[in-house]
């Protein structure tokens, strides 16, 4: 007797047609995603069974331990974006497949999470269009819009929390591969960003008093090679994301400190690099400069989402293969994510912005971004950006942000992928000069996010 499946993989399409069709975003199939998160942190109940396993998805074509390839790729050619499709169909890249995520505090980190979940139904919009508790003050803390209604709530919570720590200090070692597949060159930085808005480990909280009207303090100084050695860059957010922010420098060569442009965000900072100040997180403008917000796609997807740290080496290198020499992309593990928000923006601030629009994939369950494909002018497939992110532990070994497991990304791509240029990017243990990683401590500011600080690092 033939089993006719109730849930089959064209039910949840057609669930996510009729949305789009409609005009509506409501998360979940099943059953409503976040009050169903809110009750038990899981996602069980949520989903029918062909978008919670890649055997069910793909009819056991690709099962879980899988290694996805040029061989097999046609199988889940509709849960990768383009360019990591063409990445994998024609240069090489493989991901391997395991299970998929349950558990909510496994994907973001923990008091991020348990902040969404207090201050739920709390956010608004002000009237200039920035985030406002109901009281008409400052964002206090999780993500505002946990059960968003359109695509600028979505964009909204990222943008204002990039790592979801109130202070991330980021060891990062960088591999610019050329075309050939040379390593071009390598560099050792450190990137630094502290909230003074919506804290939630660090006191006083939830606002750093006389910074209220700041979004956060993020920096970046190089150590190596020693021709880049010094080189440091400041970036001030306003709070009002009608704003740039402020970009300021120091040159080694130049020996000051100089203010850039405020909208010189589409270059890399650095010789060889294909990364852009805008790329980071795909948030990396205020939301208020980018507009024509829109949901495109709604869909499960694949993506490194979790169990991405490599314990295993004592510095938490990674290896790499694919491309011309076998070092163009990292290893990665990915999972099927069950639900996908797919958002188009706009650089309507960026006259001169080299691309016309980015599409953004984020995970419907923490509204995490997991991938991002930018168009040129013309509307070409320009720039991708893509990454892993874990829970730093493995059951030996646990790297803590405070009382639990630090939960924070592990590596990332970003590839031009017309001039197939890649950068490769992986947070560290530690770097040249004793600077090690570290998360939630209250030191930052003074070290790394002045004026001062970038010139003394400088010198």
């Amino acid at each position: 007797m033939m089993r006719i499946r109730k849930y089959d993989k064209h039910y949840s399409r057609r669930h996510f047609m009729r949305q789009m069709g409609q005009g509506v975003l409501a998360t979940g199939v099943l059953t409503p995603l976040w009050p169903a998160l809110a009750e038990t942190g899981s996602i069980g109940g949520v989903y029918p069974d062909e978008l919670l396993s890649i055997d069910s998805y793909t009819g056991g074509k690709i099962k879980t331990g899988d290694t996805i390839d040029a061989s097999n790729v046609e199988h889940v050619k509709d849960l990768l974006d383009p360019i990591r499709y063409t990445q994998i169909s024609q240069m090489g890249r493989r991901v391997r497949v395991i299970d998929t995520t349950h558990d909510i505090m496994k994907l973001s980190p923990w008091e991020y999470n348990e902040a969404t979940l207090r201050n739920q139904g709390q956010a608004m919009f002000d009237a200039d269009g920035n985030v406002v508790t109901r009281e008409g003050k400052p964002w206090i803390g999780g993500n505002p819009f946990p059960d968003p209604k359109n695509a600028l709530e979505v964009f909204a919570g990222i943008t204002l929390t990039w790592g979801r720590h109130d202070a991330s200090f980021y060891a990062i070692k960088e591999a610019d591969v050329g075309p050939d597949g040379d390593v071009e060159y390598n560099y050792e930085l450190c990137w630094a960003e502290l909230a003074p808005v919506g804290r939630l480990v660090l006191e006083p909280k939830p606002y750093w008093p006389g910074h209220e009207n700041k979004l956060r303090y993020q920096s970046v100084f190089f150590l190596k090679p020693n021709d880049i050695s010094g080189t440091s860059f400041l970036n001030v957010w306003h709070y009002d994301q009608r704003r740039f922010p402020d970009l300021s420098g120091y040159l080694p060569a130049f020996k000051r400190v100089r203010r850039f442009p405020t909208n010189q965000r589409f270059e890399p900072l650095i010789p060889g690099s294909t990364l852009y100040l805008s790329d980071a997180w795909t948030a990396g403008d205020p939301f208020l400069t980018w507009g024509n917000y829109r949901i495109v796609g709604r869909g499960p997807t694949l993506a490194a989402i979790s169990r991405s740290w490599n314990s295993s080496h004592e510095n938490w290198e990674h290896t790499t293969h694919g491309g011309p020499k076998g070092n163009t992309f990292w290893d990665m593990d990915v999972e099927l994510v069950p639900e996908a928000i797919v958002v188009d923006a706009e650089p309507v601030l960026f006259p001169r912005a080299p691309i016309s629009k980015k599409r953004v994939w984020f995970d419907a369950r923490t509204l995490a971004p997991v991938a991002m494909v930018s168009y040129d002018r013309r509307g070409e497939m320009f720039r991708s950006f893509d990454g892993a992110a874990a829970l730093y532990t493995d059951g030996e070994n646990t790297v803590y942000d405070g009382k639990h497991p630090y939960h924070s990304w592990t590596r990332v791509h970003a590839h031009n992928i017309q001039t197939n240029r890649m950068a490769r990017l992986e947070q560290v243990k530690t770097i040249g000069g004793g600077f090690d990683t570290r998360v939630n401590t209250d030191d930052l500011y003074d070290k790394y996010l002045t004026v001062a600080a970038i010139r003394r690092l400088g010198t």
